[in-house]
């Protein structure tokens, strides 16, 4: 559970994400609400909900980003569902209760990396044991037979001469010390893998017949030749699972889900009907009445156990262009009680977005192209310019929001990045002003959109 304040929330968030301060407050005091929930005597607990968001504002302005962010920022469970893949019982479409599911192999993802952490420096030293142990040939497989697997028998190993024993520890010695040093990493072991097969998709059956049948039929292995460094992952991976209590992650999991899951609805106004009781608007109800119940509070079955929702933090969005919030049913709307308007972006607001971001876009460009030794600079005559171009671009066209900066910045840099690299290739300084800007978007410019003077 996190102690952040929701100044320090939104401070955090501030390193990722420019302007929409009113949606920062909103995500920054529900996400506080939980933690003082938490300090709350049991009898009253339960009767405190999460108090959901609605965020109203175009493409590309930060709705997505914030909520992912914040789930981040928590190690929060987070999943993020297209309200539009949902429709009614009858029509084509995905069961809405899929949600929970797939907020559950989030959360189990989440709490199962978290064991692993705890469980690696147990799972390195077996890992190095049995590395010694290949490297030195110290176990000798006998073929095995199937109704020993089928009986449970393990074969028994031969046993060593003391004479034998202490050459072979030795050995060992000079095995695991020159291991530690990396002097063994391109050796060839033989490792023994379990053989596994892509498991078939059932639509709308959310049971895994492997795991059915795991506890009946032996686990079907073979023998692979790989090098040391392959097969420190792959025994890795192994050690870790047999050191994880997979029940106490499950059990965890259920739990980090129920009370610190959060569930981003998107394209939320494309299910908003007008009322009609015709045509696809009876689908785009049908799908809010779906959803009604998940969001209000109940128990959705999973194959990991029960898991209720009625703690879990919902922030609906959409652009709402066409439709309106009314258009919701009212239950749905009564179910989000904050509702925030997320702003257009501004030409400084674009600028910023380039620039001061932890991942801002002109950093990764420079950390790209530096790759294959091309020194990328841009002046602020050029950041200036090109956020101006994007503002452009968005009022005369369709509104995409920030998303805009990556088709202006590679129509900019599309000469460069198909010049740059080769093994000869000498390292280069390459400075982008406003000149150099105009000089690559002359033909975008020039074109004109006519459509709006035809009649």
């Amino acid at each position: 559970m996190t102690t952040l304040t929701p100044r320090e929330i939104v401070r955090e968030l501030d390193r990722f994400i420019i302007g929409q301060d009113d949606a920062k407050r909103a995500v920054a005091v529900a996400l506080r609400n939980r933690y003082r929930r938490a300090q709350l005597p049991d009898d009253i607990r339960e009767e405190v909900t999460p108090k959901n968001i609605l965020m109203v504002g175009p493409t590309g302005v930060g709705k997505t980003e914030i909520a992912r962010r914040l789930a981040k920022l928590v190690d929060a469970p987070f999943v993020k569902v297209e309200a539009t893949k949902f429709t009614e019982v009858g029509y084509v479409g995905r069961d809405v209760e899929g949600i929970i599911r797939d907020l559950m192999e989030a959360s189990i993802r989440l709490v199962k990396g978290q064991h692993t952490e705890r469980v690696s420096l147990r799972a390195a030293a077996a890992v190095e044991d049995r590395l010694v142990e290949l490297l030195t040939h110290a176990v000798k497989r006998k073929p095995v037979n199937p109704l020993d697997i089928l009986l449970g028998n393990k074969p028994k190993e031969p046993e060593l001469s003391p004479e034998d024993r202490s050459a072979l520890a030795i050995r060992q010695d000079d095995v695991r010390t020159r291991l530690r040093n990396g002097e063994l990493e391109h050796e060839i072991v033989e490792v023994e893998v379990e053989e596994t097969k892509p498991a078939p998709e059932i639509p709308g059956v959310d049971i895994n017949i492997n795991d059915m049948m795991g506890g009946i039929l032996p686990k079907k292995t073979k023998l692979r030749k790989v090098e040391v460094r392959e097969a420190r992952k792959i025994l890795m991976a192994e050690e870790e699972q047999n050191l994880i209590d997979m029940d106490r992650v499950y059990s965890e999991a259920i739990e980090r889900a129920e009370q610190h899951g959060i569930v981003f609805l998107d394209e939320i106004d494309k299910v908003a009907g007008r009322g009609s009781g015709r045509g696809p608007d009876v689908s785009r109800e049908g799908v809010q009445r779906d959803i009604l119940p998940i969001v209000e509070g109940c128990t959705v079955n999973t194959k990991y156990g029960p898991v209720k929702t009625d703690h879990i933090l919902f922030i609906a969005a959409g652009a709402f262009h066409v439709s309106k919030v009314t258009d919701l049913i009212p239950e749905l709307q009564g179910r989000f009680p904050v509702r925030v308007e997320l702003k257009p972006l501004s030409v400084e607001d674009y600028k910023r977005i380039l620039t001061q971001p932890e991942n801002a876009l002109i950093r990764q460009y420079q950390l790209l192209l530096g790759v294959d030794g091309v020194s990328l600079e841009f002046d602020d005559s050029a950041l200036s310019l090109i956020a101006e171009y994007a503002w452009q671009e968005n009022e005369s066209s369709e509104n995409i929001g920030a998303r805009r900066l990556h088709t202006l910045m590679e129509k900019i840099l599309n000469d460069i990045a198909f010049n740059a690299g080769g093994g000869d290739a000498p390292q280069i300084s390459v400075q982008v002003n406003a000149d150099y800007v105009r000089a690559q978007m002359k033909a975008d410019i020039q074109q004109k959109d006519v459509h709006k003077y035809i009649l």
